[in-house]
């Protein structure tokens, strides 16, 4: 008795001596450093996209409300600035992580030209609806039906990406689209009688359809990246950006002389009320909050999923009317007020949900790692 008693000290000790062992400890640190790496990417890719988003609504709505009637520019701006990022190419990350994708297999150059074109021609499509929708319905209108998005992103999830639905994501979807849908009841400073019964029926279809194209983009864009690309870096992430833009740059430029719009841009940054300068610069800036927008959008589905960054997206949509009022001035009413804190508190019970998982697939991967040396 008193030797078996002894063995099991002896077995607790060299377990003791085992677990502060310098491989464990270095272990130990590795999964912390991942740890945090991984929320600083959300937590940057998260700042892209609101920032970008915000910055770039506003000023497209700026745009249409000083003069400017061209859907197809409205359409443009939103694609046009992907060469920002090009320099990416030319840095020592991008190279290293071309030379390692040279060694793993990878798709056909023929399939990387499919995926690109397919989504490409999808976001052109969904830019220049949502083009239609600016120009033609009330912002909180527009707002509402925008929150639709977070309803077809969840449905295209389920079946593209096998998105699981817990109570919390459940509670956030849910509080994320009411803090939305109750835009609709703040005074807008925009009146729907100013636009034709027709237009505003055209631009109610259009934003719809927007926001269904929005969802499935997405969806579409998690399962390129996990069953087609397979590789989840910030490579696949700049990647996706351009090509997807280059690609529908390219047919809105279509559309554009297509159209005939193009003859009466010059007329129209002349009559511009802010003037010349403004003009491009409200189009330039534009064009860059968009493409910021999409690096935080494409790095958030590769962190998390595609249902993920409409969250993120769909949280923006109240903080849009709270910069409106301190850069134009609106009145803050407090139903704008419930819809911000609505929208913090789904945000906040999305991240949680994501928290819960973390900490799970560390327990999960922990046990798997003890069986493992036990056999």
């Amino acid at each position: 008795m008193a030797e078996a008693q002894k063995l099991q000290l002896s077995i607790m000790a060299q377990e003791a001596l085992d677990a502060n062992s310098p491989v464990n400890i270095n272990v130990s640190n590795q999964s912390e450093t991942q740890r945090r790496k991984f929320w600083f990417r959300m937590t940057i890719y998260t700042f892209f996209l609101l920032s970008g988003q915000s910055v770039a609504t506003l000023l497209g709505r700026l745009y249409f409300d000083k003069g400017g009637k061209s859907k197809w520019m409205g359409t443009i701006v939103q694609l046009i600035g992907f060469p920002i990022f090009l320099p990416y190419y030319t840095t020592p990350a991008y190279k290293n992580s071309a030379s390692n994708r040279i060694h793993s297999k990878h798709p056909s150059a023929l399939i990387l030209v499919a995926v690109y074109v397919v989504l490409g021609l999808l976001v052109a499509a969904n830019s220049y609806m949502y083009s239609v929708g600016l120009q033609y319905l009330p912002v909180s209108t527009y707002s509402l039906i925008c929150a639709s998005q977070l309803a077809f992103n969840a449905f295209f999830s389920y079946f593209f990406n096998s998105q699981k639905f817990t109570p919390y994501v459940v509670n956030s979807l849910v509080l994320l689209t009411i803090s939305s849908i109750l835009l609709v009841f703040q005074t807008e400073s925009t009146d729907p009688s100013k636009v034709s019964k027709v237009k505003y029926a055209i631009g109610f279809i259009c934003t719809i359809g927007a926001s269904a194209g929005y969802g499935l983009v997405l969806s579409l864009t998690q399962f390129s990246i996990q069953r087609i690309l397979k590789r989840e870096t910030f490579s696949v992430v700049i990647d996706m950006t351009v090509y997807q833009s280059l690609v529908a740059t390219c047919a809105t430029l279509v559309g554009l002389f297509a159209s005939g719009e193009w003859k009466g841009l010059t007329k129209e940054m002349n009559e511009f009320e802010l003037g010349k300068v403004s003009y491009v610069m409200t189009l330039t800036w534009t064009a860059i909050g968009w493409q910021v927008f999409s690096i935080g959008a494409v790095g958030l589905i590769i962190e998390v999923s595609s249902l993920f960054s409409n969250v993120i997206s769909v949280l923006g949509l109240p903080i849009i009317p709270v910069l409106a009022v301190i850069f134009f001035h609106e009145k803050m009413g407090g139903v704008k007020a419930i819809s911000l804190v609505l929208a913090i508190w789904g945000f906040i019970s999305y991240v949680y949900q994501q928290y819960l998982d973390h900490n799970k697939s560390k327990i999960e991967n922990e046990n798997d790692k003890a069986e493992s040396e036990l056999l």
